[in-house]
């Protein structure tokens, strides 16, 4: 897969390129990530990059032919996907991320900042608005990290074991269950017992269960996205 982030601060992703599953993923060649500087498309001596909003109104907006020539820049095929980060998008969801990872060779990322990009840039390139939570960020620098990595790690030969992500949070609209480790007793807290009777049926059952709990207590929303065939399943 080949990842293209266009962005007024490259530096943001020195350290989380260099660290961890992302960069042994770009090390081993299962991904290629380049980073664009908007910057160097910018307008006259200063390179200026955004402009007042039309109708007035706080902040700045980035200027659509600084964006266009940037993203312009990159080499493309029929199949390249871009993004753009911003509160107003889609939410990014783990079904999302399995659907980036299944199906895109090419996703370019565009790291909006100040009051966001002008509204032609979106509509000239296509890009899909994707938003990563309720919330405000400075820029979609901070964004752009968790959408990569879930995506990534999902790419065949990334995870020590590519079971691993078949069996976490959200590939079932669930919360992942506790998890255990030794010692066997801990401050006077033990393991349950299941989890030590090498019994794996009961193993799985008590682990489903669980994260059935965890939902129910913490993310209620998502029981009702539990299929007719789980449940039937789970008798």
């Amino acid at each position: 897969m080949k990842i293209d982030i266009l962005t007024l601060f490259p530096d943001f992703f020195t350290s989380p390129f260099s660290l961890s599953m992302i960069k042994r993923a770009i090390d081993n060649g299962i991904v290629d990530v380049n980073i664009h500087q908007i910057r160097d498309f910018g307008l006259g001596k200063r390179k200026q990059v955004d402009d007042s909003p039309y109708g007035g109104g706080a902040g700045l907006v980035m200027k659509p032919e600084v964006v266009t020539a940037a993203w312009e820049s990159i080499k493309k095929t029929k199949e390249t996907v871009t993004i753009y980060l911003t509160p107003r998008g889609e939410v990014f969801n783990q079904s999302t991320a399995m659907n980036f990872a299944e199906n895109c060779q090419h996703i370019i990322i565009v790291c909006g900042h100040y009051e966001g990009i002008d509204q032609r840039f979106i509509e000239i390139s296509g890009a899909k608005e994707l938003s990563i939570g309720d919330y405000i960020l400075t820029g979609g620098e901070s964004a752009t990290i968790p959408l990569i990595d879930s995506i990534i790690r999902l790419l065949p030969g990334v995870l020590g074991n590519d079971e691993s992500s078949k069996n976490e949070s959200f590939s079932l609209p669930l919360l992942e269950h506790d998890q255990y480790t030794m010692p066997r007793t801990f401050r006077g807290l033990k393991v349950p017992k299941v989890l030590l009777s090498g019994d794996h049926a009961k193993i799985e059952s008590w682990r489903i269960r669980n994260s059935l709990s965890k939902t129910a207590s913490n993310r209620p929303d998502l029981i009702a996205r539990l299929s007719p065939e789980f449940w039937e399943n789970l008798k």
